[in-house]
């Protein structure tokens, strides 16, 4: 017998959009479990996964798989991804879930944790106006450190300021700014950005490179406003992101890092 329920939730994804969330994963066995459980908790779990494996050699996927087993969830998926590179990785992902009818797309990384109302507040900034949304294109969410790693609040601190004063920097940047821009430059950090499915095939997606040749976050928000003015920080937006970088090269040179890779250490793929 059908299911008339699921029929039901079926035609209301279909009126509302469907949203993937994509999640690159790079030798993150040890540590992606909190990613999960967050992502399983979310308040709004009407969403597809996809982890877009790039090339992890600790069974990564054999975990991500084991839990969505355990927990019923049908709709996250492993895909592999050989090429090197978070935006390549990302990209995968993308193009993955728009072919399978996704309209809204959001990324986060296997080493944040999102918070529990994330997916419903993303879904309701990339809804058009007219169905009662705020009918972004693309919006740059809040990153703030996570708790549980290890630095004291002032740490914290520091780090969550260090962010404002680069999202502050690139605002000011010559490269960010010209007539072909529609609106002002917003920093979209890779681990916390939603885009429609529409825009991101229309400004070309994620950059296929490599985490050290490109900063492919910046490039997006940059080729989307050479088309659209509709985008936005939201605030409201949160994910906690790791410090792990941090903790292993020191805040002035993580912050070199993002200035057009000032820092360059001989191991970059801390994600």
């Amino acid at each position: 017998m059908r299911d008339a329920g699921a029929a039901e939730r079926a035609a209301a994804r279909d009126t509302a959009g469907t949203l993937a969330v994509i999640v690159p994963v790079f030798n993150e066995a040890s540590g992606i479990g909190p990613t999960l459980r967050q992502l399983a908790a979310q308040r709004n779990a009407d969403f597809d996964a996809i982890f877009v494996d790039n090339g992890s050699t600790d069974g990564s996927r054999a975990v991500i798989e084991a839990f969505a087993a355990e927990r019923g969830l049908h709709r996250w998926r492993v895909i592999d991804e050989p090429q090197k590179g978070t935006g390549a990785a990302a990209d995968t992902g993308m193009r993955l879930a728009i072919a399978a009818g996704a309209t809204m797309l959001a990324r986060t990384d296997a080493d944040c944790l999102p918070r529990l109302d994330w997916t419903a507040r993303i879904r309701r900034a990339l809804t058009p106006t007219r169905e009662g949304g705020l009918g972004l294109e693309l919006v740059a969410g809040l990153l703030v450190p996570r708790h549980d790693e290890g630095l004291g609040p002032v740490q914290r601190a520091a780090l969550t300021g260090a962010v404002r004063v680069a999202d502050a920097f690139g605002v000011l940047r010559p490269a960010n700014n010209g007539p072909e821009f529609h609106g002002p430059y917003v920093m979209a950090a890779g681990c916390n950005v939603a885009i429609t499915a529409s825009m991101y095939i229309g400004s070309g997606g994620f950059p296929r490179t490599a985490i050290e040749d490109l900063h492919e976050d910046r490039a997006l928000v940059n080729a989307v406003r050479r088309l659209t003015g509709r985008i936005a920080r939201r605030n409201d937006v949160v994910v906690r992101g790791s410090s792990r970088r941090v903790q292993a090269w020191g805040l002035k040179n993580t912050l070199l890092w993002y200035k057009d890779h000032a820092y360059r250490p001989d191991h970059v793929d801390i994600r």
